[in-house]
């Protein structure tokens, strides 16, 4: 089967011809650093959509191969299977100077480089495009992105769920279908760069172990050391640094990489030093003490507060807020923003919680643009920006690009020059002008695209709760946002995870593109695409401490988030599914970061708030009012 199929007529075939090598793995578990690939399959294409090669095998991890009930692939039948080593020259052949493919690409890369470290190799893949990215922006009407409901949407048959080599036949037809209508939406593929990493980053590590207690303060002069105080350490020491930090961990106290407001002490033997944590402990007023203080204090730490549990939710709904009652809280559960004094005020343009509607008005309207799902194109920010909150006034749901979903295009001043316009004439859409936004009456409920699941539709400052399934533990929550593409500046989204103090309990719970996972694995990063990247939360299984996950973007250099335009944010239940809540944020002006969404605990459940609230400084002021300093 070709990709430029006698259907369709492939235009700009060179944006959508690759040479790919379609991936599908099984695995032990769901951590590419702690857990092995059972079996693996290779599927490769050529540009003229022909499958040009095929391999596939059951390998011997060497461990548990963990949940049989998922992949069928118990011990016995694995028993006498090559291992990955030995069959990893022949992959890398297959992969070498093809786009690698696979619905989760991140997943199934991610794998594939722990498992090539282990053998001592280089995974040879410089692209990597995931079906799911593409198929979200592509957008069909499917209840969710699963591989069986592309399969049945597209009309590919699939024999054996959970085979590798027939997931990845499947594959082949998903992303032949899934290229013909990027290609009829015009949409740029969301190819993402896999440069060679350090070894190091795919060698298994033991995470770290969250200190149990809450930061007591700072030691006071002549004080005793507490469990839970945050303790740095810089410059040379008499005895081994991991020497120090083990007996400290032990004692209870939470080891930091790095210095803020928030540190208990810093440990130096040379006070005057020039390193960053030296200067930050005296910009901040932070007590200093040298090695053989510490080794004196270490011997008597007094007994701290434990973190209070947060444990999974008691009780378990099936759906959240109905989807026409998006509401806000006003009362402040926690800040959405870090009370650091060195943090500028949110921006003029920052987006702030909007008001809870009457309970009377909720629902009571008629929404004329229920359904509809309306493209804006055209006209300065703050116009642009006002028509998509119409739009979500009015019932619809606002889109930030082109996809199959979208059921109408409003025309701003000079929106007919946006490069999009030969497709949406080609595709028949409904163009209006502005006006057409102010006269719900006229509006045409009949050429709304019609699904089964409908996402809620939240403001800036809307909250939701998440939904918990019955008789099932929470699902983990993806939290995705999207942009259009750039050509002239790089997005970053980060993640913040914070105890009561509205603080990361250590360093390594800050998630950014160096540092994609926390420790134990229960935030991730993930990459689907230049537009495209997800939170990923394991809610259930959290730390501690943990309180709030806060997800934010950064804008490298000099542009703003008003030049980007809007932000789309999604949250669903697991990585394929249908987005349960969507708000788009786009009241920023002169911003570099911006707050996008937080998860938190309200009660016995976790929630959901859209947050769009901006600020001129770069990530690095925003890392420190979370206690983390990212220039060290």
């Amino acid at each position: 089967m070709s990709l430029a199929s006698a259907s369709f007529d492939v235009p700009a075939t060179d944006h959508y011809a690759h040479d790919w090598a379609l991936v599908d793995v099984e695995t032990s578990g769901l951590v590419a650093r702690r857990d092995r690939v059972l079996s693996v399959a290779v599927v490769t294409i050529g540009p003229d959509g022909e499958q040009t090669g095929e391999f596939s095998t059951l390998l011997d991890p060497g461990c548990d191969p963990g949940p049989v009930h998922v992949h069928g692939l118990t011990a016995e039948r694995l028993r006498g299977s090559p291992t990955f080593d030995q069959v990893a020259g022949r992959i890398g052949a297959m992969l070498q100077d093809r786009v690698l493919v696979a619905h989760n690409a991140q997943f199934d890369y991610d794998f594939l480089a722990h498992e090539f470290a282990r053998a001592r190799m280089w995974l040879p893949v410089s692209q990597r495009l995931c079906t799911l990215a593409l198929n979200r922006q592509v957008d069909p009407p499917t209840d969710d992105m699963k591989l069986g409901t592309l399969a049945a949407h597209y009309g590919v048959p699939q024999q054996h769920a959970h085979d590798a080599l027939d997931d990845t036949r499947v594959l082949a037809g998903i992303l032949r279908a899934s290229l013909r209508q990027a290609a009829r939406l015009d949409l740029p593929l969301p190819l993402v760069a896999c440069p060679p990493r350090a070894e190091s980053r795919f060698t298994p590590q033991p995470p770290k172990t969250p200190c149990a207690y809450r930061n007591p303060g700072r030691l006071a002069p002549g004080g005793p050391l507490r469990q839970g105080m945050k303790i740095a350490i810089t410059g040379d020491t008499a005895h081994a640094r991991a020497e120090l930090v083990g007996r400290a961990v032990a004692a209870g106290l939470n080891m930091m990489a790095s210095v803020s407001r928030h540190t208990s002490v810093l440990v130096t033997n040379e006070p005057a030093c020039d390193s960053t944590k030296a200067r930050r402990a005296l910009a901040e007023g932070v007590p200093v003490i040298d090695e053989h203080t510490f080794l004196r204090l270490l011997a008597d730490v007094r007994t701290g507060t434990a973190h209070e549990a947060t444990a999974a939710p008691a009780v378990t709904i099936a759906s959240p807020v109905p989807a026409q009652v998006p509401v806000t809280e006003p009362e402040s559960t926690t800040a959405p923003v870090p009370a650091e004094p060195v943090l500028p005020s949110p921006s003029p343009g920052a987006a702030v919680p909007v008001p809870r509607q009457p309970a009377d008005s909720v629902g009571s309207l008629d929404k004329p643009l229920a359904g509809h799902r309306v493209l804006v194109l055209g006209g300065v920010h703050a116009d642009a920006a006002a028509a998509r909150t119409r739009v979500v006034e009015l019932g619809g749901s606002a889109a930030i690009n082109l996809s199959a979903s979208v059921t109408d295009v409003v025309l701003l001043a000079r929106g007919e020059e946006d490069r999009r316009m030969s497709r949406i004439t080609a595709l028949e859409l409904p163009v209006h002008d502005g006006h057409w936004l102010t006269a719900p009456a006229s509006i045409d409920r009949g050429t709304a695209a019609v699904r089964a699941q409908k996402p809620q539709i939240l403001p800036r400052g809307g909250v939701t709760d998440l939904p918990v399934p019955h008789g099932r533990p929470a699902p983990d929550w993806y939290i995705t946002a999207s942009w259009a593409p750039q050509t002239d500046c790089e997005i970053d989204v980060v993640a913040f995870l914070l105890d009561e103090d509205e603080q990361v309990t250590f360093d390594e719970e800050f998630i950014f593109y160096g540092a994609p996972e926390s420790p134990a694995g229960t935030v991730r990063l993930l990459t689907g695409g230049p537009a495209e990247q997800t939170i990923a939360v394991d809610v259930a299984s959290l730390p501690p401490a943990t309180r709030k996950v806060v997800v934010a973007a950064a804008i490298d250099g000099v542009t703003t988030f008003g030049t980007v335009g809007a932000i789309q944010i999604g949250a669903a239940a697991g990585n394929s599914g249908a987005p349960i809540a969507r708000a788009t944020l786009d009241a920023a002006t002169t911003e570099r970061t911006m707050l996008l969404a937080e998860i938190y605990r309200r009660g016995p459940l976790w929630r959901l708030r859209t947050v769009g609230q901006g600020y001129d400084h770069g990530l690095d002021a925003l890392a420190r009012g979370y206690g983390v300093d990212i220039s060290d």
